[in-house]
């Protein structure tokens, strides 16, 4: 039975989870120690407890701790369990009957948006955005709204070379520069928008959720019938800022229910 004098431990033990998963290789306990301040022998205690629970995993010619395999059996039954998904329908619901228009929630799948849940208002429109649709991440709004959070390098990564830019409607970034010129004003913008460039006569509103370490792990949209004679939204002149504020609300909402933080 865990007793009110564990906590501190158990939020100690944590840290240690959370900075270990938030490296891309193990760490040393000095890296350990002194990135979250704590003793040198309180590091050691936390990380054989951790590594005996199978949280850690020691590897003694690096003299360094990476994860273990019960880390990864949890996130295995986290993604299982859909949660996100579950977070956000009913969120996503009462979004879609306040707003009038089609909410959905998406997430990055590799250079593509994934739609994993989508709710409609009580008069829905035909749209391309069906669960399960994958798009070219540079086109929907909340692939952008996820990619103008990512290090340059994973955008570019993303997106190597033209070939890898796809047109629906002829509308759209269609090389790296122009997409990042379009992530940068979105990013100090607050979220994102597309007009026609997934299906003619539909525009989106998107803003990201981010996880607790500040990354973009998926976005709200809110999609909806517009025309747009223009072939970007800065020569439309639409940016939708009241929508937005909805869009973004539902989406700190998600942040906060994940644990993360914006």
């Amino acid at each position: 039975m865990v007793t009110s004098s564990d906590v501190p431990a158990l939020r100690r033990g944590l840290a240690v989870l959370r900075l270990i998963a938030g490296r891309p290789g193990p760490v040393s306990a000095a890296t350990v120690a002194r990135e979250l301040g704590l003793p040198r022998s309180t590091t050691y205690h936390l990380l054989a407890e951790l590594a005996e629970a199978g949280f850690v995993t020691h590897l003694p010619e690096e003299q360094r701790y990476g994860l273990g395999v019960t880390a990864f059996e949890v996130g295995s039954a986290y993604l299982r369990q859909d949660p996100l998904e579950r977070l956000a329908r009913p969120l996503l619901r009462r979004f879609a009957d306040r707003v009038g228009h089609t909410g959905h929630l998406g997430v990055l799948h590799g250079a593509e948006t994934l739609y994993v849940v989508r709710e409609q208002p009580s008069h829905p429109q035909s749209l391309v955005t069906s669960v399960g649709v994958r798009l070219p991440a540079q086109l929907p709004a909340s692939g952008r709204a996820m990619l103008a959070h990512l290090p340059p390098a994973q955008v570019r990564a993303l997106f190597p070379s033209k070939d890898s830019f796809v047109s629906r409607t002829d509308r759209g970034p269609r090389d790296l520069p122009s997409l990042r010129r379009v992530l940068t004003a979105e990013r100090r913008q607050g979220w994102a928008v597309e007009d026609g460039y997934v299906t003619p006569g539909f525009a989106s509103v998107a803003a990201p959720i981010f996880d607790h370490g500040g990354r973009p792990i998926a976005a709200i949209s809110a999609t909806f019938r517009h025309e747009c004679p223009g072939e970007s939204p800065a020569e439309c002149g639409e940016t939708w800022p009241d929508l937005a504020v909805e869009v973004r609300r539902v989406a700190a909402e998600m942040t906060t229910r994940v644990g993360g933080r914006g």
